[in-house]
């Protein structure tokens, strides 16, 4: 049984959200851009579509063929920057209140991210 001390209260805000186009910052594919097709908010680690392809060996089934697949693995998302749609370069996201609703918003251009 976990103690208090190892018990997370709450699983964090993340800055990407699934759909988002996002940037790699540090890796092997640094500089590549992709879309984040899931993301994992308890683990901090997010999947993005073409970046950090793995080898994946796949016994096969009744309804599948086997082999090895390439996938794409899940990342931290400390290592993701959301690309500003206005400039098309990676950006920091901040949050505020428009509307009375918490939107994203970049923190270069300011311009609202949805």
């Amino acid at each position: 049984m976990a103690t208090k001390a190892q018990t997370k209260r709450h699983t964090p805000k993340l800055h990407i959200r699934r759909g988002d186009t996002v940037m790699v910052l540090a890796g092997d594919d640094k500089g590549k851009t992709g879309e984040v097709t899931q993301v994992f908010p308890d683990k901090m680690r997010a999947i993005v579509e073409g970046v950090n392809i793995v080898k994946k060996h796949v016994k096969a089934t009744q309804t599948e063929e086997g082999g090895i697949q390439e996938m794409s693995a899940s990342m931290h998302v400390s290592n993701l920057a959301v690309v500003d749609p206005k400039t098309g370069e990676a950006t920091r996201v901040g949050r505020k209140i428009v509307d009375g609703k918490s939107v994203r918003y970049s923190k270069k251009s300011g311009n609202i991210i949805n």
